[in-house]
């Protein structure tokens, strides 16, 4: 199934990534920047890196999502469309990326990774003090639908930076404040993991020990990471977080293309 040998050192190193991705994770949104290219580098065939990925990520996105829900900066009633296309949306794109060939995956998520990267690094998402959530109409039925199974499906078939994805698109489509498109954001993104993780499972794509490992440590970062980010925001976490994001994506670009 595999040909890496999982050494202590090696695991050790992926935990310590999972830790670091779930705190920023908690935080700015795209823990998958670093803990995919991670594993990807440590030699994991491409669908299993994936899979192993979401299961982490599960970890994370559930302690993220529970702490912004008692915080009260999540309105489980009033997202509730979103929360069933994100789930329909994750599945398919799960489905999706089992019949795209290893080879294509090994070439085409360096990229997707490099460009999400780059996109969080040059988008300034301007604060915004609304705390209300917008009025319930068609008009915002649809938003939260078409955003919901769009998003839900590329973090289905990718996945990188979808919690990223989630806030700035929760800004603009909804005019609510950071910390509040932060709550969306965690909650949507545990929706699409469990889906897609189910997915993988039935498909073969996990490594469980190793994702497992790799949970519990994300977990606690996200754990303190989620208390950081609501009293101090992501700022502070950025520079770092997208410096790292870049050197490892331009070692996989290297690996996969030259």
């Amino acid at each position: 199934m595999l040909d890496i040998e999982l050494t202590i050192e090696l695991l050790i190193l992926l935990c310590s990534v999972a830790f670091a991705a779930g705190f920023i994770d908690a935080v700015a949104g795209g823990g998958g920047l670093l803990t995919i290219p991670a594993l990807l580098s440590a030699g994991l065939p491409a669908h299993i890196a994936l899979g192993t990925n979401k299961l982490a990520a599960t970890f994370g996105s559930f302690v993220a999502s529970l702490t912004f829900y008692r915080k009260k900066l999540f309105n489980l009633r009033y997202w509730r469309l979103s929360i069933v296309f994100t789930a329909v949306g994750a599945i398919a794109g799960t489905v999706v990326v089992d019949y795209l060939s290893p080879e294509l995956l090994n070439k085409v998520l360096p990229v997707v990774i490099a460009a999400t990267a780059l996109y969080t690094l040059f988008n300034r998402v301007k604060p915004d003090h609304n705390i209300h959530l917008p009025q319930q109409s068609t008009n915002l039925k649809v938003k939260q639908c078409s955003q919901a199974v769009t998003l839900g499906f590329y973090d289905g078939i990718a996945g990188p930076g979808t919690g990223a994805f989630w806030v700035v698109s929760n800004t603009v489509l909804y005019k609510i404040n950071l910390l509040l498109s932060s709550g969306v954001a965690r909650a949507m993104n545990f929706v699409s993991n469990i889906c897609s993780l189910t997915a993988f499972i039935f498909l073969g794509h996990v490594h469980f020990a190793l994702g497992i490992a790799m949970g519990l440590c994300l977990m606690v970062g996200a754990l303190i990471g989620s208390h950081y980010a609501i009293k101090l925001g992501s700022k502070f976490i950025r520079p770092v977080f997208i410096s790292v994001v870049l050197l490892l994506t331009a070692k996989l670009l290297w690996q996969a293309w030259l």
